[in-house]
């Protein structure tokens, strides 16, 4: 298309073939987990024109591996054929300390790990958050407002999302690590004492408010601590989306997707992220 014979028309088109625009935080002091924090922040193609409107947010724990799915490629695919609408996403960075910021919040688990969940929450909530409200312009709904995470970094979006469900109401858990307990498996009973599945158990149904988008890959592992032919990571979701439901939460707020051959890797979480991005999003 010719720009001087059809100025508007060829700049909208050029817009729309665009990757987002990537811009890279670094050294952001946490006064919350007492360390130097870095994320990333992928804005829309058009996000310049739109300088009234607050656009949806996605929150990324585990942010570092997002370049392995080829985020980027994926959303210039995505806003190219319409299948989402602009929105702000952000990959918050882990480090060598993953294992102890990541987990639940409400207690460690058997071996000790999580016990800076409450701090990492804290940091989500309390200064990533209106940072980006400061520095961009982003929805104010909590229908726009999204957590998601990779294995771990999904228990831990599951997690922060729960606590607080004024402010999320969509969570995706790639891969997530839900086996999260408080003490050693035992054969007796070998489901038990999972942390995330307690805390929905005996939740109120009014607390359920959000919209709960699953995934997992059938060589997410090969454990199988109940014997019932069906990996753990797999037991383990769907057991949590059957507490989800026991407690009347309605279908349409809740996708599972299962990947064959799917394995615990950015790979397959890069082949999952448009499908929880088309169901978290939408489109306008």
């Amino acid at each position: 298309m010719n720009f001087w014979q059809k100025p508007i028309e060829t700049l909208y088109e050029l817009l729309q073939r665009k990757a987002p625009h990537v811009r890279q935080i670094r050294h952001f002091e946490s006064l919350a987990l007492q360390r130097e924090m870095d994320f990333d922040i992928y804005l829309p193609p058009d996000y310049h024109l739109r300088r009234s409107e607050g656009l949806p947010l996605v929150i990324f724990n585990d942010g570092q591996d997002l370049s392995r799915m080829h985020l980027t490629n994926i959303l210039q695919h995505l806003y190219y054929t319409q299948q989402i609408p602009s929105c702000i996403m952000v990959g918050v960075y882990a480090n060598w300390e993953r294992h102890r910021e990541y987990g639940t919040a409400r207690q460690v688990d058997y071996k000790g790990r999580g016990d800076k969940a409450a701090q990492h929450t804290s940091f989500v909530i309390n200064e990533l958050m209106p940072y980006l409200s400061r520095r961009f312009r982003i929805s104010a709904r909590k229908e726009e407002t999204i957590i998601a995470g990779f294995s771990l970094g999904g228990l831990s979006a599951i997690d922060i999302a729960w606590a607080y469900p004024n402010t999320f109401g969509v969570v995706g858990v790639f891969s997530g690590a839900l086996w999260w307990r408080w003490s050693p498996v035992d054969d007796a009973n070998p489901d038990a004492d999972r942390i995330m599945h307690d805390i929905i158990h005996h939740a109120e149904a009014s607390d359920l408010r959000q919209r709960y988008w699953f995934q997992c890959g059938t060589l997410d592992e090969t454990d199988d601590r109940n014997g019932n032919g069906i990996i753990d990571s797999i037991d383990d979701t769907l057991h949590l989306i059957e507490a989800l439901r026991r407690h009347g939460l309605p279908e349409s707020s809740i996708r599972y997707l299962e990947i064959a051959g799917g394995r615990h890797e950015p790979p397959t979480w890069g082949e999952a992220m448009p499908d929880f991005l088309r169901w978290a999003l939408g489109t306008r």
